[in-house]
C-alpha cells in the first residue's frame, strides 16, 4: 500500500498569521477523546494507541536519496532540512521517552530535547550495556527531564546525580529490545521513540518491537558516508507492510506500519 498526502505544514487560510497550528497538538494527542486537527491526525493519529498492547513504539531515521544516513565525515546533522528536523522534534514532543544507542550518543552528543516546536520534554534514555558514555554527555545534563541509562546487570555505573539506572540481563552481549521496553513501561513510559542509531533501530525492528517506522528522505545525493541499514532483512516474509508517504516541505516521510509484526510487550488491549 502506498499513499501520498499533500504537504503537512500548509498554514490554514483562516488562521491568524501569528498562530502556531501545532501548539495545541501535544495536549490533544494525550487526551483519548480529543480529535487531532488536520493534518496532524493523518500522521500522528496512528501513534495514539497500539493495536497490540498499551505501548506505542515508533522509530525514526533520516537519510539521503541514495540511502546515506550521514556524510562521509560522519555528521548526520547535514542530512535532513528544517521540515525533517521539525518532524523529529514533533515526535519527541508526543512521546514519553526517546531512546538511542551509546554509539550514537558518543558520536553525536545529542541533547534529545524539544527545541524546534512546542511540547513537553521527553525522558532521555541511552542503551549503554558496558557503561561507555561519559558523564559529561549533554543528554545526561539536569534540565528537569528524566534521564535513564540502560546497563547490563552486574555493572555499577558512576553517573551524574539524578540519572536513573535501568539494569537488564544481557543476551549474547546485547540487551533485548523487548526487555528494555518492558522496563521503561514499568517506569511509566508507554510511548517510546527509538531515534538511533541505525543499529539500534534495526535491532528493535528485527525483534518485532516497533509499531511504526518513520523514514525521512532528504532531496540530496551524498555519494559517500554510511548506508542506511538493511531493514528489509528484519521484516517478516509473509507480506510487505503498508507504507504511507507524506510531503514534509521538500522532503518525503515514509510511514511504515509494522503493527502486524509487533510482538506483545505490555498489557494487552481489550479492544482494537
Amino acid at each position: 500500500m502506498f499513499a501520498l498526502t499533500p504537504p503537512l505544514f500548509t498554514q490554514p487560510a483562516a488562521a491568524p498569521a501569528h498562530a502556531d497550528p501545532w501548539a495545541a497538538v501535544p495536549d490533544l494527542f494525550r487526551r483519548p477523546d480529543a480529535a487531532l486537527p488536520t493534518p496532524w491526525d493523518t500522521l500522528f493519529g496512528p501513534l495514539r494507541k497500539s493495536r497490540v498492547d498499551d505501548l506505542v513504539v515508533v522509530a525514526q531515521m533520516g537519510q539521503s536519496i541514495d540511502g546515506r544516513i550521514a556524510t562521509a565525515s560522519g555528521r548526520p546533522s547535514y542530512i535532513n532540512g528544517a521540515a525533517g528536523l521539525d518532524h523529529l522534534h514533533r515526535l519527541r514532543a508526543l512521546v514519553d521517552a526517546v531512546v538511542i544507542g551509546v554509539n550514537t550518543a558518543i558520536a553525536d552528543d545529542p541533547q534529545l530535547t524539544v527545541r524546534r516546536v512546542a511540547g513537553p520534554q521527553p525522558a532521555r534514555v541511552v542503551i549503554d550495556p558496558r557503561r561507555r558514555l561519559p558523564g559529561s554527555a549533554r543528554l545526561l545534563r539536569e534540565d528537569g527531564a528524566r534521564r535513564l541509562v540502560v546497563v547490563a546487570e552486574g555493572i555499577e555505573p558512576q553517573l551524574p546525580a539524578g540519572v536513573e539506572v535501568v539494569w537488564v540481563p544481557p543476551s549474547n552481549g546485547e540487551t533485548a529490545p523487548a526487555t528494555i521496553l518492558a522496563e521503561l513501561a514499568s517506569r511509566g513510559f508507554t510511548r517510546v521513540l527509538v531515534e538511533g542509531g541505525a543499529r539500534t533501530v534495526s535491532g528493535f525492528l528485527a525483534a518485532g518491537c516497533l509499531d511504526r517506522l518513520h523514514i525521512v528522505v532528504a532531496p540530496i545525493l551524498l555519494g559517500g558516508g554510511p548506508h542506511s541499514p538493511a531493514l528489509a532483512s528484519a521484516l517478516r516474509a509473509d507480506g510487505t507492510p503498508p507504507v504511507y508517504a507524506h510531503l514534509l516541505g521538500n522532503e518525503v516521510l515514509f510511514d511504515v506500519d509494522l503493527s502486524a509484526q509487533r510482538m506483545p510487550i505490555g498489557r494487552a488491549n481489550t479492544s482494537r
